[in-house]
């Protein structure tokens, strides 16, 4: 093979690489939201937005949670009222009714895997369990948005059931 041969095949090799250098680096910087959204999250809001557009925190004044996207396109998510009551007996099967009730409504969780759709801005939870036995089985869809190190969905029929809308708000902690 001549010298010529050679080079021109090295130069086009350099400039492929060179070309696909810079498509890496470009696609890193405008991360799909898959990759915006793996990490841990917080919680800052999740209320019931009602048709009139009044709002009732579902979980108290400070609720708290966290939210965990993998890369392998698992999911945990965990929401609990920040102050509920202790158990009298400090036995979790020996509660009282109302202890028993407030520990189910003053928590939601579930897990499983999500998918992302990026040209709608959905998520899709598809949840194997949740403390909430109707959604497991279930693939839940919210509408998403991302601002900064906030991401934001909607929940269209939240576990309370009637005519109010769910919005979720969380902060990125990782």
């Amino acid at each position: 093979m001549s010298r010529f041969a050679i080079r021109s095949i090295t130069s086009g090799l350099a400039g492929l690489l060179l070309c696909l250098s810079f498509a890496s680096f470009a696609a890193a910087q405008s991360q799909p939201p898959p990759e915006q959204l793996i990490g841990t999250w917080t919680l800052l809001v999740v209320d019931n937005v009602l048709p009139d557009g009044s709002r009732v925190p579902l979980y108290g004044p400070n609720p708290q949670g966290i939210l965990f996207f993998d890369k392998s396109g698992h999911y945990g998510l965990q929401i609990l009222r920040a102050a509920r009551p202790k158990f009298a007996a400090n036995d979790k099967s020996k509660g009282t009714p109302e202890e028993y009730q407030a520990a189910v409504q003053g928590s939601n969780s579930h897990f499983g895997t999500y998918t992302v759709d990026e040209t709608s801005h959905t998520i899709v939870f598809h949840i194997e369990h949740a403390s909430f036995p109707n959604w497991e089985g279930t693939e839940q869809k919210r509408t998403f948005t991302l601002a900064g190190d906030e991401l934001t969905y909607s929940v269209p029929t939240p576990t309370t059931g009637g005519t109010a809308t769910g919005e979720v708000r969380w902060k990125r902690l990782y």
